[in-house]
């Protein structure tokens, strides 16, 4: 899937109410004050960072976008149909990111 289509998934899963929270990102989103409607958001204005096509989990990918307060989220998601599932939501921060784009020396 083209990253138009995957980014336009993601936009219909957030203006039809087709989201999944999975367990971890719960946990996470919870841990670090983020909100669902700070997820919607960041979700609409995302760019894509990283592609994982063939993850053991199914396709997903890593995205980057902000909440109407600027607040700089990363969310991997789901991109195989409807619901969208979020697998994991945080604020990159250094050292893992040098900016919300760029990676720093730390590589998972």
């Amino acid at each position: 899937m083209d990253i138009a289509s995957i980014l336009d998934l993601f936009k219909r899963a957030v203006r039809g109410r087709q989201l999944k929270i999975s367990l971890h990102a719960l946990e996470e989103a919870l841990v670090e004050h983020i909100t669902r409607p700070e997820i919607e958001t960041a979700m609409l204005n995302a760019q894509l960072l990283e592609d994982y096509p063939d993850w053991w989990l199914g396709p997903s990918c890593l995205i980057y976008g902000q909440t109407e307060a600027g607040r700089d989220l990363h969310i991997v998601a789901s991109y195989s149909g409807l619901p969208v599932t979020i697998i994991t939501v945080y604020e990159p921060c250094s050292p893992k990111w040098v900016t919300p784009a760029l990676r720093g020396g730390y590589r998972q």
